[in-house]
C-alpha cells in the first residue's frame, strides 16, 4: 500500500477534526455507565494526604546513619595510616 503524502494526510486530519459528532472513548463510555448507577464521591482539590507510616522505626534509621558515619571515619583513618609521608 503506497504511503500517503503530506497533503493527503493533512486533509484527512482536518476532515477528522472537523467532524460534527465525535464518539467517546471506550473508557469514557465505561465510566459514564458506572457513574450512572454509582456516582463518585466529591474529592477536594488538594485533600489531606493519608499519613503513611515509615516501614523502619526512627531508632533503626538513626543507628544506620551513625554506623555509616563510623565506617567512613574508620576508612579515612585506615587510609591515612597507610599513606606514606
Amino acid at each position: 500500500m503506497p504511503e500517503k503524502d503530506d497533503a493527503e494526510r493533512e486533509f484527512d486530519l482536518k476532515w477528522a477534526d472537523g467532524a460534527a459528532h465525535k464518539e467517546p472513548s471506550a473508557r469514557a463510555r465505561m465510566l459514564a455507565a458506572r457513574w450512572k448507577e454509582n456516582p463518585p464521591e466529591p474529592v477536594p482539590f488538594r485533600g489531606d494526604p493519608d499519613r503513611v507510616a515509615s516501614p523502619r522505626s526512627s531508632w533503626l534509621s538513626t543507628a544506620l546513619v551513625l554506623g555509616c558515619v563510623a565506617a567512613v571515619i574508620l576508612l579515612l583513618g585506615y587510609a591515612r595510616f597507610q599513606a606514606p609521608y
